[in-house]
């Protein structure tokens, strides 16, 4: 499958115009103020572009960050300037022609940003620890649409969380199914290409998650795919598909549910992007200035990592009172209509 994913990518698709499913495209509208960025990436490196999602989380100034799969560098180049010079982006993927389109413009976009903050690594993500990569040494890790390719889904998250430093996190876009896909469609070399063949049932994803010390992955974003071929889209049968964004903090003291200990937090409303109001997760907007209450998760996952310096903390653990409001773990993507999924609450999600 890795050959064929490389045949896919390396020569196959010569542009987004190829794809044939929507599973490969950008699931969420560009900011405002992204657009200035990414119109200083090269129109050929965007060209060559087949993420499923954003992965430009905020306060990234002075990040390292890994990027997983990285093509032909459009992710990588767009958080280059976001890191600046004292940040570093580095970029891993398996398909030569992807790397040397990324490669051929390093120059180009040193040039354009006015510093050289990017480097490519050839190797699979599977084997990360094969790679000039120090152990705790990334501050964000992001993917786009790539874990889904990955025929060792538990190795992945494996390396990635290795790889993160305590309080960092793992910020990326996938795609998921509502169900375990049956063998015809997993081994299916189009459907796998266009991200639909490895694509993990939802639930699995969770438990592959939490096994690889992710106690409590949290859903960003999400949108329903359409396959519009209808001879792939009999292949799948009722199986639905989802673009979804999740972020995986490494703390080690996160607990698989989200507890009550009374505490709460106020947010700042000091990062730039988000003066008022701040997009945590799917089930978390903060605004600014508002005693917001929190489970014991939420409390961690704001106080011990980047965004500590933008949040006051209200309370402690010294009391527990239970379960935290909310916590459920059915279906957390939203239908296909645009209502919400059945169920309530997504898995672990206060």
């Amino acid at each position: 499958m890795q050959e064929l994913v490389q045949a896919y990518y390396g020569q196959e698709l010569q542009g987004t115009a190829d794809l044939k499913t929507s599973a490969c495209c950008d699931a969420d509208a560009v900011p405002a103020w992204l657009k200035p960025l990414l119109a200083k990436v090269h129109p050929e490196v965007s060209s060559r572009y087949y993420g499923c999602g954003l992965v430009c989380p905020p306060l990234l100034e002075g990040c390292r960050i890994l990027d997983l799969g990285s093509g032909s560098g459009r992710d990588v180049y767009l958080l280059a300037q976001l890191v600046g010079a004292s940040g570093e982006v580095v970029g891993v993927d398996m398909t030569p022609e992807q790397l040397a389109v990324a490669r051929q413009y390093q120059a180009f976009h040193a040039e354009q940003f006015g510093t050289a903050n990017v480097r490519f690594l050839e190797g699979t993500i599977e084997c990360l620890e094969q790679l000039d990569l120090d152990p705790g040494s990334f501050d964000v890790i992001v993917s786009n649409c790539v874990l889904n390719l990955s025929t060792d889904k538990p190795a992945v998250l494996r390396g990635v969380q290795r790889l993160l430093k305590p309080g960092g996190e793992f910020y990326f876009s996938d795609v998921y199914a509502d169900r375990r896909l049956p063998e015809a469609v997993r081994r299916h070399p189009v459907l796998y290409g266009e991200c639909l063949g490895g694509a993990l049932y939802w639930n699995d994803f969770l438990r592959l998650a939490r096994a690889a010390g992710f106690a409590d992955p949290r859903l960003v974003s999400d949108r329903p795919l359409a396959i519009t071929e209808p001879a792939l889209a009999s292949l799948v049968g009722e199986a639905r598909f989802f673009s979804a964004t999740y972020r995986l903090f490494n703390i080690a003291a996160l607990e698989d549910a989200c507890e009550d200990h009374g505490q709460a937090v106020i947010y700042r409303g000091t990062i730039p992007e988000y003066p008022t109001l701040l997009p945590f997760d799917k089930h978390h907007s903060i605004e600014a200035g508002r005693v917001f209450p929190v489970c014991g998760n939420t409390y961690r996952m704001l106080l011990e990592s980047r965004f500590a310096p933008h949040v006051e903390a209200i309370g402690s653990f010294d009391h527990h009172y239970g379960l935290f409001e909310g916590c459920g773990s059915s279906i957390p993507f939203d239908a296909a209509n645009g209502s919400e999924a059945t169920g309530g609450a997504p898995a672990s999600c206060c």
